[in-house]
């Protein structure tokens, strides 16, 4: 596998000014505005993972954290939550 800070393709982080390659989605969703079922989708690296997810969190709008597809932390994750429920944040 590629490494994704390496692919001309790597997402990058949503953190404003960011341009390191997103390893984190942080799935959110306005109350006041969406249906309960959808969700919207911030990327995160993992330095912004934290400041993000508190701004969403603040708000009440995080629904919940996972790797992002095709990231190292997705293989890592996976790799080690075999037998645990999906991480969730909310």
């Amino acid at each position: 596998m590629t490494h994704p800070d390496s692919s001309a393709e790597a997402l990058p982080c949503s953190a404003r000014g960011c341009r390191a390659a997103a390893r984190w989605a942080l799935r959110w969703n306005n109350p006041r505005l969406h249906a309960p079922e959808r969700r919207k989708t911030w990327l995160a690296c993992d330095e912004h993972r934290s400041s993000l997810g508190d701004f969403l969190g603040a708000r009440a709008f995080l629904r919940e954290v996972t790797p992002l597809a095709g990231s190292p932390t997705l293989e890592e994750w996976t790799r080690t939550t075999k037998s645990r429920p999906r991480e969730r944040e909310e």
